[in-house]
C-alpha cells in the first residue's frame, strides 16, 4: 500500500519520532544508504520555491534518485486536462511526486487518483514538510525534552500555523498560538491537533494576546503575514502589527529563547531586521534541516509503500 504525506496526521506519533531519529543519523553521516537508487521522483510546482525545491532535489539526488521538475504551464492540465488523468498518467512514469500548489483540494484529488506516494510541498492549508523539519530542529537542540518546553507561534493563522497545531499534537508538544481576531488557524487543523494531544499528552492554547503566548517561551516562531498569491491588504497588516517579533516582545520570553522563521522573511513586518540577524544562525540551521528531514521522510515513505 502506498503512503502519502499530504497532511502531518498521515503518520503516527511513533512513525514521526522514528523519522526524526533517522534525520539525525542522516545529518550526522551515520546513515549514508541510497534509499532511492533507480527511482524517478517528479516535482510538480505551481508556486515559486527556493528552499523546498532545492532541498528536495538535493535530497533525492543524494539518496540515489532522479528528479523531473514540472511546472503547471508546461503540462496539459493547464489546457484543461483532468487532474485525475494527469495523476494516473504520471503514476505510470515516475515512482513518487512532490507537489506545491495553492489548492489543498487539488492535492487531495491528485493523491486520490495517484498510484504512487504523493508529498505535500506546501498548499494553502498545510506545510507538513516544513513543520516536520522544524520539530526536528528543536529535537536536535532539546532532545526528547522538546515535549516539556514552551513553543510560541505569533502572527497569521496560515498554513504553517495550521500544521504546527497538528505537529504539537503528533509529538506531544506544548504550543501557544497568538493570532488576531479574524486571522485564526483552521478549526479543522485545530481539532486534529487536539485529538492527537489526547493521545500524546501535548497541549494547544489559542490566544489573541502575543505577550501571553511569548511569556516564558523557550521558542518563538513567526512567518510572513502575507502568503504567496494573497493580496497585501492594509487591514490585515494593521491587525498583525502588534504580533511583530521584536526586542520588546522577546523580553517576555526566556533569556535563552530560540527564534524560528520558515523563510522567506519580510523584515520590518513579522520580524525586525535586528532580531532576525541576532538569530540568523539558528534560522538558517532550521532551513538546512529541511534537507536532512526530507531525506528521512523519503526513506520512510519508500520503505513503507508497497
Amino acid at each position: 500500500m502506498k503512503r502519502n504525506f499530504v497532511d502531518l496526521w498521515e503518520i503516527s506519533p511513533e512513525e514521526g519520532w522514528s523519522i526524526l531519529q533517522d534525520a539525525l543519523s542522516i545529518k550526522r553521516g551515520i546513515d549514508k544508504e541510497r534509499y532511492l537508487e533507480g527511482k524517478n521522483i517528479a516535482l510538480y510546482f505551481t508556486k515559486p520555491s527556493t528552499r523546498t525545491r532545492v532541498s528536495f532535489e538535493v535530497a533525492i539526488a543524494q539518496l540515489g534518485g532522479n528528479t523531473i521538475f514540472l511546472q503547471e504551464n508546461s503540462l496539459q492540465v493547464s489546457r484543461g486536462e483532468d487532474l485525475k488523468d494527469t495523476a494516473r498518467t504520471l503514476s505510470r512514469y515516475v515512482d513518487g511526486i512532490v507537489i506545491r500548489t495553492d489548492s489543498h483540494k487539488k492535492l487531495e484529488e491528485f493523491a486520490k487518483y495517484s498510484d504512487i506516494p504523493v508529498i505535500n510541498a506546501l498548499t494553502d492549508m498545510a506545510h507538513p514538510c516544513q513543520i516536520l523539519s522544524d520539530i526536528f530542529t528543536l529535537y536536535e537542540v532539546f532532545g526528547e525534552d522538546v515535549r516539556s518546553i514552551k513553543i510560541a507561534y505569533v502572527g497569521d493563522g496560515n498554513n504553517v500555523c495550521n500544521t504546527w497545531l497538528v505537529g504539537a499534537g503528533l509529538f506531544g508538544l506544548k504550543l501557544f498560538v497568538a493570532t488576531p481576531e479574524g486571522y485564526e488557524p483552521s478549526s479543522l487543523y485545530y481539532q486534529a491537533g487536539e485529538d492527537l494531544c489526547k493521545i500524546t499528552g501535548g497541549s494547544i492554547y489559542l490566544t489573541t494576546n502575543p505577550v501571553e503566548a511569548v511569556r516564558d517561551a523557550h521558542v518563538v516562531y513567526t512567518d510572513v503575514w502575507v502568503s504567496m498569491n494573497q493580496d497585501r491588504k492594509e487591514e490585515k497588516l494593521q491587525a498583525l502589527r502588534p504580533y511583530q517579533v521584536n526586542k520588546e516582545l522577546l523580553s517576555y520570553a526566556k533569556p535563552e529563547v530560540k527564534v524560528m522563521h520558515c523563510l522567506p522573511a519580510k523584515k520590518g513586518e513579522e520580524i525586525t531586521e535586528e532580531v532576525f540577524e541576532s538569530y540568523a544562525d539558528f534560522i538558517f540551521t532550521q532551513a538546512e534541516n529541511r534537507l536532512h528531514t526530507q531525506k528521512a521522510l523519503l526513506k520512510f515513505l519508500f520503505s513503507t509503500s508497497t
